[in-house]
C-alpha cells in the first residue's frame, strides 16, 4: 500500500490514481464494447447465413416442384429427353441473368453437369472427383447430401466472377430421383465481409467517443487536483504545523492552544480535543499498568491449571487405556478356553459379546491416543477378506442382538491403505449398525468395484431416520442418547476418510440408513 508522506505526495498520487483509474475504465469500457462488437457480428453473421440458407432451400424446393409438375404433366405426350431439354430451357429463361452469383446448377448422380448457366463449357462433363481448394469433394458430396429425404447444405471454396477469385460458399442440394438429378443452388458467404466493415466503423467511432469522454473527464479531475493543491493545500499545512508545535509545547505545561494561531475552525476543534486525549491517556495509562499487572498474574496462573488439567486427563486416558488391555486380553483368553469345552453355551457367548465391544472401544481409544504421534504407512490390503475378518469378529454381537448380516463382497478386491485405519472405518460402521439397527433385521454390507479407480464399501441397515446428517460427524454427538457410545467413532472415521481422500456418501430415509465409501484403489497420499 502506498503511503503518503505530505499533502503534495497525496497529491502527486491522486493524480497518478486518477490517471490509473480511468486507463482503467478505458480499458474495461473498450475490452466491453469489443466483447459486445464481436458478439453482434456473430449474431448477423448467423442470421445472415441462416436466412440466406432458408431463401435457397426455399428457391430449390419450388424448382424441385416445378420440375415434378412438369414431368408429370407431358409424360405421356412427350418424351423424356423432351421434357428434360424443356425444363431446362425455362430454367435459362426464369434465370436472373444479371446476377451471376444466384444459379440453379443440376448434376446426375455420376457428377455429370447438365445444367450450370455461369460457365456452358461445364455442361456434359464429369466433375465427380472435382475438389475445391480445401481439398473437399465438392459435386460427390452435393449429389450424397441431395439423396436425403430433405437434401442439405455443402460448405465449400468455389470461383467467384464478381472478385475474379475463390470465395467461401455453401450450397443447398435436392434430387429429383427419377431421372437421378441433384438440383442445387448456392450463396457466396463473403458478402457478409461488407456488413462486418460497415458494424466495424461504427464500433470504432463509438470506441473513439468514449476514449474522448474519459480523458476530457480525466483532464478536468487533474486541474481540479492541481487547483486544491495550490488554493488549499498550503493553508492546511500550516495548520498541521501549528498543532504539530503545540503537542510538543503541551508536554511542558497545561494551557490550551491559543484559537488565533489556526485558521481552520475544524482544526481548533482537533487541538482541543487533543488537549482532552493527552490528559485522559496520562491517567488512565497508569491506570492501566496497574490492570495489566493483576491480569498478567491471574492468567499465568490459570493457564498453569489449566495446563495440569489436560495434562491430568491424558495421562489419566492414556493410562485408563493401557490398564484396559491386559484384562481384556485375559477375559478374551478365558473366553476362548471355555468354548472349547461348551461351545454352545449362550452365556459365554454373551460374555464374549460384551468383551468384544469393549475391544472396539478400547481400540477406538487407542487410536485417538497415538494418532497424532504415530505414522501409519500404507500396504496393498486384500480388502475382501479384510471386510469378511472383521464381519466375523462381530458376528456374535449381531446374533446375541438378532441381527443378521446379509453381504455381497466382490473377490480379491485389494486398495492401498493402512490396516488400522482401514480397521476404524469398518468396525466403527458395522459397530453403528448393530447399535442403532431394529431388531430381528439385517445388515447389509457390500463390497464391489465402482470403475476402474475406485472400489465402494457401504453398509445398510433398517433403522431410524438420521435427522440431522451435517452433524452426525462432529465430535461426540449422538442423535440417540438412549443407545451407548461417546460419540467419537464418526468423528474418527471422517478423520481418516478426510486424511485418505475418501469419499462419503449418507442417505437416510424414514426406515432405512446407508453409510457409502469411495476408496481409490492406488491412492498415494502421506498419511
Amino acid at each position: 500500500m502506498v503511503k503518503a508522506k505530505s499533502l503534495y505526495h497525496l497529491i502527486l498520487y491522486s493524480i497518478f490514481f486518477i490517471v490509473l483509474l480511468t486507463s482503467s475504465f478505458t480499458f474495461i469500457i473498450i475490452d466491453n464494447a469489443f466483447d459486445e462488437f464481436q458478439e453482434k457480428i456473430e449474431i448477423i453473421k448467423n442470421d445472415y447465413t441462416n436466412k440466406q440458407k432458408d431463401l435457397i432451400e426455399a428457391d430449390i424446393k419450388k424448382t424441385l416442384n416445378y420440375i415434378k409438375y412438369y414431368h408429370d404433366k407431358f409424360k405421356n405426350i412427350k418424351s423424356e429427353e423432351t421434357i428434360k431439354k424443356d425444363i431446362l430451357e425455362s430454367l435459362e429463361i426464369m434465370r436472373k441473368h444479371g446476377n451471376l452469383n444466384h444459379y440453379v446448377f443440376i448434376y446426375d448422380f455420376n457428377g455429370t453437369s447438365l445444367y450450370y448457366p455461369v460457365s456452358k463449357d461445364y455442361i456434359g462433363k464429369n466433375l465427380y472427383e472435382f475438389k475445391d481448394p480445401s481439398g473437399k469433394k465438392v459435386i460427390q458430396e452435393l449429389i450424397e447430401i441431395s439423396k436425403n429425404k430433405n437434401g442439405g447444405f455443402v460448405q465449400y471454396i468455389w470461383y467467384k466472377p464478381e472478385i475474379r477469385s475463390d470465395a467461401l460458399k455453401i450450397s443447398y442440394a435436392l434430387s429429383y430421383k427419377p431421372w437421378n438429378w441433384t438440383v442445387g443452388r448456392g450463396i457466396y458467404l463473403d458478402e457478409i465481409d461488407k456488413i462486418v466493415k460497415e458494424k466495424k466503423n461504427e464500433y470504432d467511432e463509438k470506441i473513439s467517443n468514449y476514449v474522448l469522454q474519459i480523458m476530457s473527464l480525466t483532464i478536468m479531475l487533474v486541474l481540479y487536483s492541481i487547483f486544491i493543491y495550490k488554493n488549499a493545500t498550503i493553508l492546511i499545512v500550516n495548520d498541521v504545523k501549528e498543532i504539530g508545535k503545540y503537542l510538543k509545547e503541551s508536554q511542558k505545561d497545561d494551557n490550551r492552544i491559543k484559537q488565533d494561531r489556526l485558521i481552520f475552525g475544524e482544526f481548533k476543534v482537533i487541538a482541543n480535543f487533543a488537549y482532552d486525549a493527552m490528559h485522559n491517556i496520562k491517567d488512565k495509562n497508569i491506570m492501566l499498568q496497574e490492570l495489566n499487572k493483576h491480569l498478567e498474574d491471574t492468567v499465568n496462573h490459570q493457564t498453569k491449571e489449566l495446563k495440569n488439567l489436560i495434562d491430568s486427563q491424558k495421562k489419566f486416558l492414556k493410562n485408563s487405556v493401557h490398564e484396559i488391555n491386559t484384562p481384556l486380553s485375559i477375559i478374551r483368553t478365558n473366553i476362548d478356553l471355555l468354548k472349547m469345552h461348551s461351545q454352545d453355551n449362550k452365556y459365554i457367548s454373551n460374555i464374549e459379546s460384551g468383551a468384544k465391544i469393549i475391544q472396539y472401544i478400547y481400540d477406538d481409544l487407542s487410536y485417538l491416543i497415538k494418532k497424532d504421534r504415530v505414522d501409519y504407512p500404507k500396504e496393498y490390503i486384500d480388502f475382501s477378506e479384510f471386510l469378511k475378518e472383521r464381519l466375523n469378529f462381530f458376528d456374535g454381537i449381531a446374533t446375541s442382538n438378532d441381527l443378521m448380516f446379509t453381504t455381497n463382497i466382490d473377490e480379491d478386491i485389494y486398495i492401498k491403505f493402512n490396516r488400522l485405519e482401514l480397521q476404524r472405518i469398518v468396525d466403527n460402521n458395522i459397530s453403528n449398525a448393530i447399535k442403532y439397527s431394529f431388531a430381528k433385521s439385517n445388515i447389509y454390507v457390500r463390497l464391489t468395484y465402482f470403475n476402474d479407480e475406485y472400489v465402494e464399501f457401504s453398509v445398510k441397515t433398517h433403522s431410524e431416520k438420521i435427522e440431522d446428517i451435517n452433524k452426525i460427524f462432529n465430535d461426540f454427538y449422538r442423535e440417540n442418547n438412549s443407545r451407548g457410545g461417546f460419540g467419537l467413532g464418526l468423528r474418527i472415521v471422517k478423520e481418516i476418510c478426510d486424511k485418505n481422500l475418501v469419499i462419503i456418501k449418507l442417505e437416510s430415509t424414514d426406515n432405512e440408513t446407508k453409510f457409502t465409501y469411495r476408496f481409490k484403489i492406488n491412492e498415494n497420499t502421506a498419511s
